[in-house]
C-alpha cells in the first residue's frame, strides 16, 4: 500500500485540505465534540479532517484511527472496510 505520510502530511493544512477535496473522494461526515470530522478515500486510505464550525477553521488532518472510539460514530452510517486487508 501507498504511504502518503511522508509527502502529503508534510505540506501546510491549508494543501492538504485542497488535495483532499480535488483528488480524495468524500465518504461521510460526522459531529464530534466540538468538530464537524468529513472522512476521505485518499491513496486507498481512510483521512478524517476536523473542522470547527465555530472557529471557521480546519484544525487538523489525520489518517483514521481504526481503534480509535470515533469508529462507533461512522459504524451507525456506513460500513468502513479496511484498506490494509
Amino acid at each position: 500500500m501507498l504511504k502518503i505520510e511522508d509527502s502529503f502530511f508534510k505540506q501546510p493544512i491549508v494543501q492538504q485540505a485542497r488535495e483532499l477535496y480535488l483528488e480524495g473522494t468524500f465518504v461521510v461526515s460526522i459531529r464530534y465534540y466540538g468538530y464537524k470530522v468529513n472522512l476521505y478515500i485518499y491513496k486507498n486510505q481512510y483521512i478524517e479532517v476536523f473542522y470547527n464550525h465555530k472557529l471557521d477553521l480546519v484544525e487538523k488532518i489525520q489518517l483514521m484511527d481504526y481503534q480509535h472510539t470515533r469508529m462507533k460514530f461512522y459504524a451507525d452510517q456506513i460500513k468502513i472496510k479496511s484498506l490494509a486487508s
